[in-house]
């Protein structure tokens, strides 16, 4: 099952969800309008659309979409993915083969730059160096490895085997918006629970960076990072 939340991205989920639909491993599609848009989506019997009465956050669209999903599979996308080729039988088959609770493919920027998809938990000094262009805070895969386990993976496209993300509770609904990401994989791999990343399957991002334009995302995005220090602080999970 794939669940995409719209707030404004009428054509980008419109061309998502048709590839969605063109590929046998996706069973169930759920797409939830968060804000009032016009959305032309076709008829098929794979395919819910979700209308809010008002706004929610990334975590509480996501896991009232999980709670309409029959499937033993569960992947969170964002609008602003475009697939070049079918990641799932790949994606699958390193969850099948590793055990993972949860796998992501690699994502690239329009213009093909791989993006900071997969990271090392945030610090103090680490969040800090990034707001100054210091750092990224990438976690890479060796040279060779086509499969690793990074300490957490952006939301923008996360595959989970759908027992362990009700087993995590789904997302922090505390978060509105960012960092619901590597919560749960925190909560994962102080779980016992792998996340994993797999550099031979590529999605591409247009990403917005919001929070880089918008006072009302900043606030959002700071609210997030004071949250997950609160519950995190001095308790990260040690990842080899």
């Amino acid at each position: 099952a794939v669940s995409i939340v719209s707030h404004g991205h009428g054509s980008m989920v419109e061309r998502l969800v048709a590839s969605l639909l063109e590929l046998p491993e996706v069973r169930q599609v759920v797409v939830t309008r968060n804000i009032p848009e016009p959305l032309s989506l076709g008829n098929d019997a794979r395919l819910s659309v979700v209308d809010n009465a008002l706004p929610k956050g990334f975590g509480a669209n996501h896991n009232a979409a999980y709670r309409l999903c029959g499937q033993p599979t569960f992947c969170v996308l964002n609008p602003d993915i475009a697939l070049t080729t079918n990641p799932f039988p790949r994606l699958l088959a390193v969850m099948t083969d590793t055990g993972a609770a949860l796998v992501a493919p690699l994502v690239r920027e329009p213009g093909g730059r791989a993006e900071d998809s997969t990271r090392y938990f945030p610090t103090v000094l680490s969040v800090a160096a990034k707001m100054f262009g210091a750092a990224e805070g990438r976690h890479l895969a060796a040279d060779g490895q086509v499969v690793f386990y990074p300490e957490w993976v952006a939301g923008m496209f996360m595959l989970f085997r759908g027992l362990d993300f009700r087993r995590l509770g789904g997302f922090d609904e505390g978060f509105f918006l960012y960092y619901e990401d590597v919560d749960i994989c925190a909560r994962a791999w102080k779980q016992g629970m792998k996340v994993a990343a797999c550099t031979d399957v590529e999605v591409i991002h247009a990403a917005r960076r919001d929070s880089r334009r918008n006072l009302r995302y900043l606030r959002w995005h700071l609210a997030s990072v004071a949250r997950y220090f609160w519950k995190h602080w001095g308790r990260l999970p040690r990842i080899a």
